[in-house]
């Protein structure tokens, strides 16, 4: 025999029209009635219907998430943030993989808004007026992107990239490289504003190593780039990067951090696990993703950007500057 909302209201000693409130409209609820309304459900095994509710409520109770790459390491943690405050809130979401691709952003916006109530959009590399009109499908909240007039939640360089830096600097570091990620990354420019402003502060000579893939190759580029110059340490775009990055270095015979010093950003699983450690600047990756969540349930304002910090993660990989190195590649 069916459970009823009929059955639930009575359990939970509530009128049927609050019980299918608690359900539909939950804000509209006391959090006592709610929570009493919740555990009738759960004692008598009843689940919603998803599909009547989104008849009834014009809502979908489904949020969508996409992501520029789901091999990059960054994103689990995400994810994981989101999934979680979406469970806790009866929510469901849709996950989508853009494959490094800005061109293949909007277009998937396009697929999911109508099967969703709103959209996550993970680091995103769209131009703001291709990221206008998506919102003009579905409300959207960022990951990692700060774009005037939509909500988002952003992991800010400060204090994490300058902590890095002076921690450089106290170990007697004065030419610092940046291995940089793509070109179409607004995060990598908002760090490269931050790594010029302490680095000037302390006067430390910062080198441009480039624009490299978020990657592993990406990384090995960045090695490369890193021996043609006489830093002695480099900080570079990710952690995903970076692990390639010393992998690079050691083919060529130079030592982390006996030889050159690196440092990662995000703090990602694999960061604590190598030999030595890699130091890294570590993002709320977990806060980030519930946040986002948070930001599309409320039906945040549009100007809405919530800032959390980084913090620095001092490991193995980082030591007293060594005299500058002979040039490894040449002859």
């Amino acid at each position: 025999m069916s459970v009823t909302l009929r059955d639930i209201a009575a359990r939970a000693g509530v009128s049927v029209a609050t019980a299918s409130r608690s359900f539909q409209r939950p804000e509209m609820v006391g959090a006592a009635t709610r929570a009493a309304v919740e555990q009738a459900a759960e004692e008598l095994g009843y689940t919603p219907n998803r599909s009547a509710r989104a008849l009834i409520t014009g809502r979908s109770e489904v949020f969508g998430v996409i992501v520029p790459d789901l091999e990059n390491p960054f994103f689990p943690a995400v994810l994981k943030g989101a999934q979680a405050r979406a469970h806790s809130q009866g929510l469901q979401l849709l996950f989508a993989d853009a494959e490094e691709s800005p061109q293949g952003e909007l277009p998937l916006v396009q697929t999911l808004a109508p099967q969703v109530d709103g959209i996550v959009l993970c680091s995103s590399r769209m131009s703001a007026s291709d990221l206008r009109e998506a919102a003009s499908l579905r409300p959207l909240a960022l990951v990692n992107r700060v774009v005037d007039g939509l909500p988002g939640v952003f992991a800010d360089p400060v204090p994490g990239l300058p902590a890095a830096v002076r921690h450089l600097h106290r170990m007697g570091h004065r030419r610092i490289g940046y291995v940089g990620g793509p070109e179409t990354s607004r995060s990598d420019t908002a760090r490269r504003g931050v790594l010029e402003s302490v680095c000037a502060e302390l006067a430390v000579g910062l080198e441009d190593l480039g624009h490299f893939s978020p990657t592993p190759e990406g990384g090995r580029g960045g090695a490369e780039a890193v021996l043609m110059t006489e830093v002695t340490a480099a900080i570079v775009y990710n952690d995903f990067m970076a692990i390639a990055l010393v992998e690079r270095l050691r083919d060529f015979g130079v030592a982390v951090p006996t030889d050159i010093s690196v440092v990662g950003w995000d703090d990602i699983e694999f960061a604590s696990l190598l030999s030595p450690g890699l130091s890294t600047v570590q993002v709320p990756r977990y806060d980030m993703g519930a946040t986002a969540v948070d930001l599309l349930r409320q039906g945040a304002d549009p100007g809405t950007t919530v800032h959390l910090p980084t913090t620095f993660v001092p490991r193995g990989s980082t030591a007293v500057a060594t005299p500058p190195r002979p040039d490894t590649l040449s002859g």
